[in-house]
């Protein structure tokens, strides 16, 4: 292709991997880079597919970190000269002024892309999330709750929502001006287009209650686009179907063969996440014979020992992390207990007892991921709603190949492990509309 049109980055790679389902269902091509490649490798693969982003960790990042891990992609992004350059946030808008922020990020990108109003959207309706008049709303276990009210953004343990008015949200993390548009202000595609133009905030919160609100706002921004000059936003998944979308329209469906699964056998699962819907989810496990097993205090080698004896014994395990104290930045515990269950999968894998893997939490996926040296991802099955099963590229030929469903704490029905143990290891039509 001649012009590329979006690119991405996704401040955790379970967001990341969203976007490429996401972009999948608009019918579009797409590649996900695990860290920024060289400049000539990126370009390479612009050439080839309709969009390529890179998944990284700035969701649970110190403030004073973010630029590190964000700028030079933001910038090898932009040299692309693509129309849209999104930063993938999560659709909950996890952040704080100490932790992932993303005002930091709009300072950033101002620097980046200019002054223009960055159109900031975190709806996203088959997911449960939805903004009105500024207020943002998530569901759980089939209510739907306001964003500080929801059981577990309201005390997620690093980024606990106080505020759901998103502007102010948001206005908490920078000093740059947040404005927000609501849908008593939306007619059509072309007024929303103009009205953002005239916005003087350094960001714009934008209400969604509906995948058709969504796609009017897709098709303002997009109109507002300029290949010379790329438009940069914030947003969900939804946002980037919408944005696919608005590039081109569609049915909105698409069908794609998938290749052969892995062979059947028994499943790793570890996780990192203290979502309520993830201890459903383990629970679930432990009721249909799964091991679940915590990690210690200390000494990782026999738990190592009994992981592999489960597996090798046609048994799939659960390792869970328990509930640790959090320390005060919130960042040294992810890093420490991911490097923790980083050293159990690859015990596991190199001993060749299993090939499909459930990595839990959005910020543990992240890091596993890198500390495993995985080099990219691509999809695999999705075999419900946003769940997405992804094969791994890698170097090492203990991890190449092994397919793994990185999951955020909220994602997927509770018997999600058993429905992933017997995905079934056929080719398979994979319906993701």
């Amino acid at each position: 292709m001649t012009d590329l049109q979006f690119t991405f980055y996704g401040d955790d790679f379970t967001g990341s991997v969203d976007v490429l389902l996401q972009l999948r269902r608009a019918g579009w091509t797409s590649r996900l880079f695990l860290g920024l490649p060289d400049a000539a490798e990126l370009r390479a693969a612009a050439g080839d597919v309709n969009a390529v982003g890179v998944a990284g960790v700035a969701r649970s990042l110190p403030t004073g970190q973010v630029e590190a891990e964000v700028r030079p992609v933001l910038e090898a992004l932009s040299a692309l000269r693509p129309r849209i350059v999104q930063y993938k946030a999560c659709s909950t808008a996890d952040s704080s002024p100490t932790i992932g922020s993303l005002g930091r990020v709009m300072e950033i990108a101002r620097e980046v892309f200019g002054p223009g109003t960055v159109p900031t959207l975190f709806a996203q309706p088959d997911f449960g999330r939805y903004t009105a008049f500024g207020h943002h709303f998530a569901a759980e276990e089939g209510r739907v709750y306001r964003l500080d009210r929801q059981p577990t953004m309201s005390r997620h343990p690093v980024t606990p929502m106080r505020e759901s008015d998103l502007a102010l949200h948001l206005a908490l993390q920078t000093r740059l001006p947040v404005g927000s548009m609501h849908l008593t202000e939306y007619t059509d595609a072309g007024d929303i287009a103009r009205k953002l133009a005239l916005r003087t905030e350094a960001a714009t919160v934008l209400d969604a209650m509906t995948d058709g609100h969504i796609e009017l706002v897709s098709q303002a921004v997009v109109a507002n686009s300029q290949s010379n000059a790329p438009q940069f936003v914030i947003g969900s998944g939804g946002f980037s179907r919408g944005l696919a979308a608005a590039f081109s329209p569609g049915d909105g469906t698409r069908t794609d063969s998938i290749d052969e699964l892995n062979a059947d056998g028994p499943v790793l699962a570890v996780s990192g996440s203290q979502s309520p819907q993830t201890s459903r989810q383990i629970e679930d496990a432990r009721r249909r014979g799964w091991t679940v097993l915590a990690l210690p205090a200390h000494d990782d080698g026999p738990l190592k020992d009994r992981v592999i004896a489960e597996l090798s014994a046609d048994r799939s395990v659960v390792v869970t992390t328990g509930d640790p104290a959090i320390p005060d930045d919130g960042v040294s515990l992810v890093e420490t207990l991911s490097a923790r269950l980083s050293g159990v999968i690859e015990a596991a894998l190199r001993e060749g007892g299993n090939n499909r893997l459930i990595v839990c939490g959005g910020d543990t996926s992240s890091h596993v991921l890198r500390q495993l040296g995985a080099r990219s991802l691509s999809i695999a099955a999705n075999p419900v709603g946003n769940v997405v099963l992804c094969r791994v590229a890698s170097p090492a030929p203990w991890l190449d190949g092994t397919e793994m469903l990185l999951k955020g704490g909220q994602v997927g029905p509770v018997d999600l492990f058993e429905l992933i143990r017997t995905l079934q290891a056929r080719p398979r039509a994979a319906p993701i509309s």
